[in-house]
């Protein structure tokens, strides 16, 4: 795009533009002269044998509506930016009217949102209305990755379950939102060859009950040594690193052998964006809230703040 932001395109662009809308005037004026004539030209063509169309001027009415769409068409581009860099009478940019747009919202959403803003966030979580409110969050901003029933998708976590990569706990829910989390998986197909890997993905496989070659997972077992570093000796993962728990039944990417197999000689990259500067504090709150309340359905919890107002 670099190519077409030169001095030159400017001009070319204002050229084209108003040339086009002179062109348009000038065919206007073209077809606008009235012809009187007892014997209309004909064009040729016919409909059912008999029905002949005519080459008559264009009515007046049509012709004032035609000339007037050409003057605001240039009023239009005296006021907005419509000809190449030219900024325009009205110094209006899309930037500027979503600016203005975000802190009208924010005027007449903020009282709403800090409402919650000092309340815990197990309580938040309780509340019928908090939750309304995060929910409608969650689909604005989550449900491209994690669905609109926040089950995700391959490559991307089950909201509703019980299983946490960084934590379910309400504060790491709300850290994860705020200021994201980056999740690595080392590639290590080059440091243990084809045969190793594959030992290495049936005893990963063996950790949770799945399927598995026995001699394979047992020489595997030896090279499981690489990975306690971050999943643990025993295989239950670590929340301080997002590791995962590779003893439950739970798969981001897949449980199959040729998967967990691609998983450890290609590694995996994962990206949860931050919304700390998108959102703010306490719409995060909100969203965390929602997000904590689903997985609590999964447990058959009842908040403390619910509880308390029995």
């Amino acid at each position: 795009m670099s190519d077409f932001i030169g001095g030159f395109w400017h001009y070319y662009i204002a050229a084209i533009t108003l040339v086009s809308i002179a062109a348009c005037a000038a065919l206007l004026m073209a077809m606008s002269k009235r012809r009187v004539s007892t014997d209309p030209e004909k064009t040729s063509h016919v409909w059912d044998e008999d029905l002949d169309e005519y080459n008559n001027p264009l009515p007046r009415w049509w012709i004032w509506l035609f000339w007037i769409t050409i003057f605001y068409s240039l009023g239009y581009l005296w006021f907005y930016p419509g000809l190449g860099s030219f900024e325009g009478a009205g110094k209006w940019t899309s930037a500027k009217e979503y600016a203005e747009e975000v802190q009208v919202a924010e005027k007449e959403f903020a009282p709403i949102y800090e409402r919650f803003a000092g309340a815990d966030l197990r309580q938040v979580a309780a509340d019928p209305e908090a939750r309304l409110i995060g929910q409608r969050l969650f689909l604005n901003y989550c449900t491209q990755c994690h669905a609109s029933d926040a089950r995700g998708g391959k490559g991307y976590p089950d909201l509703t379950d019980n299983d946490w990569l960084y934590g379910g706990d309400p504060e790491q829910i709300q850290k994860s939102i705020l200021d994201g989390r980056n999740g690595a998986m080392p590639a290590l197909g080059a440091a243990l060859g084809p045969d190793a890997v594959r030992d290495l993905a049936n005893y990963v496989r063996s950790l949770s009950g799945l399927d598995h070659d026995a001699l394979r997972a047992a020489r595997g077992k030896e090279k499981f040594v690489m990975c306690a570093a971050c999943h643990g000796p025993e295989g239950k993962g670590n929340v301080a690193l997002g590791a995962p728990n590779l003893t439950d039944k739970v798969w981001l990417h897949g449980s199959s052998e040729a998967t967990i197999i691609q998983t450890i000689t290609r590694g995996r990259q994962s990206h949860m964006p931050a919304h700390r500067e998108l959102l703010g504090e306490a719409r995060v709150k909100l969203l965390a809230a929602y997000v904590y309340g689903l997985s609590l359905r999964q447990k058959n919890v009842v908040p403390v703040a619910a509880t308390a107002t029995k």
